[in-house]
């Protein structure tokens, strides 16, 4: 896990090294291990170090491998890089390093972009060729590793987080109005490619990118399951269940390779408990777990300490429990809002920054529960979605999904930033309208996976973890589990209140109460109601001169808001202003103008 950078400059020009080293600098959180640059031609690569496999020199990067004319920058894991690598050797490669980075780089040189089809892992990469001045990006499947991209007809860019690309200058700070449109309709989420910024665009997961020395880019998606039913399983639960436990037994066996210790963060929940089960199956004896807990806002409680206490008794596990004062959370906030890549209003980000701190004095690496709920139909609007049959799914799944309708939307902005058409809405038209996807629930979960999970749940993990050099590895978002759970028929996944074959699977090896416990969420009570010290960074941000001068949202609308701080709410219960402020917050902390 580390944070990679770099600059191809169009038309034979030399790359603006400086530029670069900035960049990759604005990246010494992800990599604090390491550091290196390296430039030739009009190429230039810059990649900060997290030292988890191969912790000697010879895993350093910018990896430049002379015979094959390639150097490479890397960010991730290969979790199969041992069998990849025996196979490279019986194609005749040698190897210098035990890194998967160095696997990388031979398996491009033996399939070209089609290398991407044989790593198991979680990945962004840029590969250089020396002697056509040919750059290839690369993202995994499902958007775990982020990879950012800004353009101009005379150089691209790219980085693992978009402040690095600020940092290197020249981008068009400008807000995108559609993506602030999907902003403000998907509770913060703007999926791939767009980002807020009209000059920052993402590489999409599951994509590879060839940029050629003229400035020409050709991309090829190289996986996307069918969301179709396969007969060998049918719809027998039992069978299920066995599928779908080894499909995970083995997702977490890959998530233990690392030259270091890895933990578990435990909330306590279904998901996360599921993963220290699966490893004390394995045989892995005091594991490294680690929960946090608030104190109570407004009569709501700020931890579920009773149930990863639970778990972590009954695996015997070496646990670490933490719990925040309130008055920790103002600074707490400034901080998580300035790791973020882009403004996400999921209040657990600031829990997640607040825990990945205490987790990286201890572990370098983390298996989380992320991406459960949207792999096998956890969420409760599902079912909403699922009755309303194929032909319905995309208004369903606006009514049940969207904040606020097209119309309400335009009314909170500023006239020249609204869009003259419901962008959202067609977004997901045209998701759903994809072939495959047998009914209504498969076409929502394709889409919640695949377009909107990457830059919501995925990018929170990743951005907070990588704030404090800590690696965070997610076991639900194997891609082998993905395909099986796209297969799974509908209502093996929407029974028991969702998520039903996965609850069958932890019955087996989970106490019952963590198992049939009502749903849990990461609970921050003093950002979800607003408490005295949050609302007042909120007031700050909203009124202050470069708010104004920006002028995103109407002044009647922030007025009122901020006169009622908890009377608004998204259709879905979220705060309206803290959905507001957040975007104008991280714009001030990134010295957006």
């Amino acid at each position: 896990m580390c944070g990679l950078s770099g600059e191809v400059r169009f038309g034979g020009g030399r790359p603006d090294l400086a530029a670069v080293e900035r960049m990759t600098d604005t990246m010494e959180a992800r990599g604090p291990d390491g550091r290196g640059i390296w430039s030739q031609a009009a190429v230039a690569l810059g990649h900060r170090r997290l030292q988890i496999i191969d912790l000697s020199e010879r895993g350093a990067q910018p990896m430049v491998d002379a015979r094959l004319g390639l150097t490479a920058v890397f960010n991730g894991c290969i979790y199969n890089h041992r069998e990849l690598r025996a196979r490279l050797e019986k194609h005749g490669y040698r190897f210098f390093s035990d890194s998967d980075t160095e696997v990388v780089v031979k398996a491009y040189a033996e399939w070209g972009r089609e290398c991407v089809e044989f790593f198991v892992g979680m990945f962004a990469f840029a590969v250089a060729e020396h002697h056509t001045g040919r750059v290839v990006l690369g993202r995994d499947r499902l958007g775990i590793k982020p990879l950012y991209v800004t353009e101009d007809c005379d150089r691209l860019r790219f980085a693992s987080s978009l402040p690095a690309l600020l940092a290197g200058g020249g981008v068009d700070t400008s807000i995108d109005p559609v993506a602030l449109h999907q902003y403000l309709s998907w509770h913060g989420t703007v999926p791939a490619p767009r980002t807020v910024l009209a000059g920052v665009r993402k590489v999409p997961p599951a994509t590879v990118r060839v940029v050629e020395p003229h400035g020409t880019t050709h991309d090829h998606c190289y996986w996307q399951p069918s969301y179709t039913r396969r007969s060998d399983l049918g719809d027998d639960p039992v069978l299920w269940r066995e599928a779908v436990h080894e499909a995970l037994r083995t997702a977490v066996r890959r998530r233990t390779v690392a030259d270091v210790p890895v933990g578990v963060l435990l909330s306590g929940g279904l998901d996360s408990s599921l993963m220290v089960a699966l490893l004390a199956e394995e045989g892995h004896d005091d594991v490294p777990t680690f929960a946090m807990g608030f104190e109570e806002e407004n009569g709501e409680d700020g931890d579920e300490f009773r149930y990863s206490d639970l778990v972590a008794r009954r695996f015997s596990t070496d646990h670490h429990q933490f719990l925040i004062p309130s008055d920790r959370l103002p600074a707490a906030l400034e901080a998580a809002i300035g790791s973020m890549s882009e403004p996400m209003v999921s209040h657990d980000a600031v829990a997640f920054h607040m825990l990945s701190e205490q987790v990286s004095k201890e572990v370098k690496v983390v298996l989380c529960g992320q991406g459960a709920d949207e792999v096998f139909a956890g969420y409760h609007w599902y079912p909403q979605i699922a009755s309303a049959g194929r032909a319905g799914a995309d208004d369903a799944y606006a009514r049940a999904y969207f904040d606020r309708t097209h119309a309400d939307l335009t009314a909170m902005i500023r006239p020249d930033l609204a869009v003259d058409h419901d962008a959202s809405t067609d977004f997901v038209r045209r998701h759903m309208a994809a072939p495959g996807a047998d009914t209504a629930l498969d076409a929502a979960l394709r889409m919640d996976v695949h377009a909107l999970m990457p830059d919501d749940p995925v990018k929170r993990v990743d951005n907070m973890t990588m704030a404090w050099g800590l690696e965070a590895r997610v076991p639900f978002l194997d891609q082998d589990l993905v395909e099986l759970a796209a297969a799974c028929p509908p209502a093996l996944k929407l029974a028991q209140g969702g998520k039903a074959v996965l609850k069958d699977v932890g019955r087996s090896v989970l106490p019952r109460e963590v198992v049939d416990r009502p749903k849990g969420y990461f609970p921050v009570p003093a950002v979800r109601h607003m408490a005295r010290p949050v609302l007042a960074r909120v007031r700050d941000a909203l009124t202050a001169p470069e708010a104004r001068r920006r002028g995103i949202f109407d002044e009647r609308v922030v007025e009122e808001l901020l006169a009622a701080p908890n009377r608004h709410r998204a259709r879905r219960g979220a705060n309206t202003l803290w959905q507001v402020a957040t975007l104008e917050i991280w714009l001030q902390a990134h010295g957006i103008r």
